[in-house]
């Protein structure tokens, strides 16, 4: 029976031997493995189970991580361009300056995860549950965010420039001083979130109104 220091030492001499986009890791108990700076693109990893992993400074390019298991991993300044994360856990997962530009994220759990400074331009986070999650100056421009879950989730100082906000939950969230012009907050939930500072320029709000910068004549 392969024990774990086995695993890893052949998991990490696939890597290596630059031959792991050949080989199918989903479903793998992958959980607490030290990945750091490795070179991860295309990876197959579906399903695979990566509970407090250390994937730090990984390059994840274009990697399928579809409902793993990520919860407690460390993916700080992850490079997860175009990475595929449907369904998977990240539940208190550091996500801290990790770039998921453009990344699969439907229905994906970040709950009371750390995505604090992560770009997430254009990213798919419809449906996702980011609720009590840390998403302060987070990057969010054209983000879709439609029917996400952001109960008491921090985006202070985030830009979420024309992102796609509608019927998301946004109870209690803390958006002070978050850039929110162009986006679409049609049928999204504002009851008791903190706008104070936020920019709401040419926004739509959850009304369907569009709120008109005030212009102020001397």
């Amino acid at each position: 029976m392969i024990n774990y220091a086995d695993k890893q030492e052949f998991i990490l001499s696939q890597i290596t031997q630059k031959s792991f986009q050949r080989e199918d890791f989903s479903g793998c108990d992958l959980s607490g493995i030290d990945l750091r700076a490795v070179d991860l693109s295309g990876i197959n990893l579906i399903g695979a189970d990566l509970r407090g992993a250390n994937l730090s400074g990984s390059v994840l390019v274009g990697a399928n991580l579809s409902g793993a298991n990520l919860s407690g991993a460390n993916l700080q300044s992850a490079y997860l361009y175009e990475a595929s994360l449907c369904e998977a856990n990240l539940k208190n997962a550091d996500l801290t300056r990790a770039n998921l530009c453009c990344a699969f994220l439907w229905r994906v759990n970040l709950t009371k995860s750390k995505l604090w400074g992560a770009s997430l331009c254009g990213a798919d986070l419809s449906e996702a549950n980011l609720s009590e999650a840390n998403l302060t100056e987070a990057s969010l421009i054209e983000a879709n965010l439609m029917r996400a879950n952001l109960i008491q989730a921090k985006l202070c100082g985030a830009i979420l420039l024309e992102a796609n906000l509608k019927k998301a939950n946004l109870t209690s969230a803390d958006l002070t001083s978050a850039d929110l012009t162009e986006a679409n907050l049609s049928g999204a939930n504002l009851w008791e979130a903190n706008l104070i500072h936020a920019k709401l320029w040419d926004a739509i709000m959850p009304d369907g109104t569009i709120q008109y910068p005030q212009i102020m004549f001397c």
